[in-house]
This record gives C-alpha cells, sequence and structure tokens, in this order.
C-alpha cells in the first residue's frame, strides 16, 4: 500500500513564522507604539500626512523586525563579516563622493538618499561581539585592542562627516560589547582618565557648531532667541506641564509651534506638557520594561556571541532614550538622537525594529536550544 504523507494545512505550514515574537517584548513595544501614536496624533497636528507617514514607520519597522527574528544568531554570526565591511565600504564611499546636506556629507545617492552611518549601529556591535566569539577561550589585552581597532574605524569615518551624534551612538554600541566581554575595570578607570585629560585637545577638534551646542548648554540664556531657544522653549514646555499635564491637544507650546523639531527631536517636550509628570512616569515605566526584558534576554543566551549582542542592543535602547531625555531636559548638549520608538523617523524606526527583530531571534534560539 502506497503510503501518502499528511498534508499540513496552511495554518500549520504559517505558524512557526508567526511564533517567533517573544510576547512580553512585544508588548512592551505595542505600549510604545500606542503612546507615540497618541502623541504624533497632537504633535503632528500641524503637519500634513505626519501620522500616516508615522504610520507607515512602524508597519516597515514591524516587517524588519518580523524577518530579523526569523534569523538565527548562527546566520547573523556568518553575516556580521559581510555587513561591517559593506558598512565601512559605504562610509568610504560617503567621504569619497557622499552628498551634502546642510553642511555635512552624510548621504550616499544609490537610486535612494541613504545614511550609511545608520547600518554601523547594528554593524558594529554584531562584528565586535563575532570577534570575542571567536577568541572566548583566549580572551586577553590583545583581543580588547583589535575589538577598539574595530570600533574606532566608524566612529572616525562618522565623526569626520561631521556626525558626531551618531557617532558616539555607534561608539557606545560597540564599546558596550568591550566592555560586557570582560573589559578589566582597571583598564576602564585608566580610558576615563585619559579621556578627562584629553578634553583640551578634544575641545580644539570640534567643529564650531558643537563648540557652540556645549556652551548652549552651560548657559541657554545667553543667546535666548538663537542657539539657546531649543533648549528653553523645550523647558518651559515640559515645566508646564506639572503634575498631570495640560490634557491631550492642550499644550500651548507645542500646538502654538514653540517646542522645534517637535515630532522629531524634542517629541517628549511635547509629550510631557500634555500628559505632565504621571505621564513622564508611565513611559519611563515601559523603558525600564524594555531594557529589563532586554537584559533578561542577554542574561539567558546561549552563547557568548548571542549574550554580548543582546546586551549591546538593550544598552543602545537605553543610551537613546538616556540621551534623548536628557536633552530635551537641558541636561545634555543637543545630538540629535530620537526618543526610540517614540520620535517621527522611517531610518531610526528601521534601525530600532532591526535590534528588537535580533533580541526575538536570540530568545527564540534559546527556547529551540533547550527543547
Amino acid at each position: 500500500m502506497a503510503y501518502y504523507p499528511e498534508r499540513r494545512s496552511l495554518r500549520r505550514r504559517l505558524k512557526p513564522y508567526f511564533t517567533v515574537f517573544d510576547w512580553p517584548l512585544a508588548m512592551i513595544l505595542f505600549m510604545l507604539v500606542t503612546t507615540s501614536m497618541i502623541t504624533m496624533s497632537s504633535a503632528g497636528a500641524e503637519f500634513p500626512g505626519r501620522v500616516e507617514s508615522q504610520m507607515r514607520n512602524f508597519i516597515l519597522a514591524f516587517v524588519v523586525m518580523w524577518v530579523a527574528s526569523l534569523i538565527p544568531p548562527q546566520t547573523l554570526m556568518r553575516l556580521a563579516v559581510p555587513i561591517y565591511t559593506f558598512g565601512i565600504t559605504l562610509l568610504i564611499a560617503v567621504a569619497m563622493f557622499g552628498i551634502i546636506k546642510k553642511g555635512a556629507r552624510r548621504w550616499l545617492h544609490l537610486g535612494i538618499d541613504i545614511q550609511p552611518s545608520e547600518i554601523m549601529k547594528i554593524a558594529t556591535p554584531l562584528m565586535i561581539a563575532w570577534y570575542f566569539q571567536q577568541r572566548a577561550k583566549v580572551t586577553e589585552w590583545k583581543s580588547f585592542l583589535v575589538a577598539a581597532v574595530l570600533l574606532l574605524i566608524p566612529f572616525v569615518l562618522i565623526a569626520k562627516q561631521p556626525d558626531l551624534g551618531t557617532a558616539l551612538l555607534v561608539g557606545a554600541s560597540g564599546f558596550y560589547v568591550i566592555f560586557l566581554a570582560g573589559l578589566p575595570w582597571k583598564v576602564l578607570f585608566g580610558l576615563a582618565v585619559a579621556a578627562a585629560a584629553s578634553m583640551p585637545v578634544a575641545w580644539s577638534m570640534l567643529h564650531d557648531y558643537q563648540r557652540e551646542r556645549v556652551m548652549t548648554l552651560i548657559d541657554p540664556t545667553s543667546d535666548p532667541l538663537g542657539k539657546g531657544f531649543h533648549i528653553i522653549q523645550s523647558v518651559i514646555a515640559i515645566g508646564s506641564g506639572g503634575i498631570m499635564g495640560k490634557g491631550f491637544t492642550q499644550g500651548t507650546q507645542g500646538q502654538l509651534e514653540f517646542v522645534p523639531e517637535q515630532t522629531t527631536d524634542f517629541v517628549f517636550s511635547v509629550y510631557s506638557e500634555e500628559f505632565g509628570l504621571v505621564g513622564n512616569l508611565f513611559l519611563l515605566v515601559i523603558y525600564l520594561l524594555l531594557i529589563g526584558r532586554g537584559a533578561m534576554i542577554a542574561a539567558n543566551a546561549p552563547n557568548m556571541f548571542s549574550r554580548l549582542l543582546a546586551g549591546a542592543i538593550t544598552m543602545i535602547f537605553f543610551t537613546y532614550a538616556f540621551v534623548n531625555m536628557g536633552m530635551v531636559s537641558g541636561i545634555l548638549p543637543v545630538v540629535g538622537v530620537p526618543l526610540p520608538f517614540m520620535s517621527y523617523g522611517g531610518t531610526a524606526f528601521i534601525t530600532l525594529g532591526l535590534g528588537a527583530g535580533i533580541l526575538m531571534s536570540i530568545q527564540r534560539h534559546r527556547k529551540l536550544v533547550q527543547t
């Protein structure tokens, strides 16, 4: 008698592709996206099509996250070197014949204008995590030196565009991997002392607009209608929200467009004015849950590569949130860092969605290994 294998239903065949999500992480991201859309409905009211465009960004980020969650960490290890090499090649191409916008050479035209530095936010920690995985049994000071070189190459190329904000984010993402790989505290202390001693040299190497941002942070009232306008209006908006906020679409600073870049870098100001301290605490709790879930995934990862990569991505989320909130609150210089999963923007959402998808892939792989 001939044997005919049982045909699986379409639902059973598709099920594995939709069970890749880490549902605690997915629910946290859903809360952030919902909060973002509510805020964008108010902050983007005077920008036709901004809300619809943000929804398209969310959908694109979801697709990227879903695809990334399907890729096993072993495959990511094999892709680490090609992706890093491709990103460095694009950065060199930008330096040679990139497009100049607003005085900076950051974009490359490949049918559409792309910003290769965004690739390095994931490619750099991916490459360094791969390197430490290869040397898991022989980690020594030479390993940390090579990792530092792998980090410095994209950092220098991006800083020279100039794009110090993105360079610092890329540098932070790579540094987190090196630190989590076991960088000795003595070395870390020595680096801190060296960085402090080199501040005068670093100051002389900054561009004029970068020095102005630092001076504006120290005293924004020195140029209240110019360089200090952003910070002053942002702080006014945050403070005027009080405990409970002024209410949805009732903020004066945001609705009257005193807050600059109110849908992108300074969206937190609009949110704070309308939802107050209570809303801020709610948002902080969501970010703490996001960071906590990422830390749990990293702690339970099955190998060094997965642990380092998950830990670095989690710290990237923390850095985005900390720097943005500090920036709009007037305690950090304005460096153009978006609030993760809240600010308007397509490229940043793709990067963040990719990072979230990698976390989900690592968590799913852990479950498969255990079973």
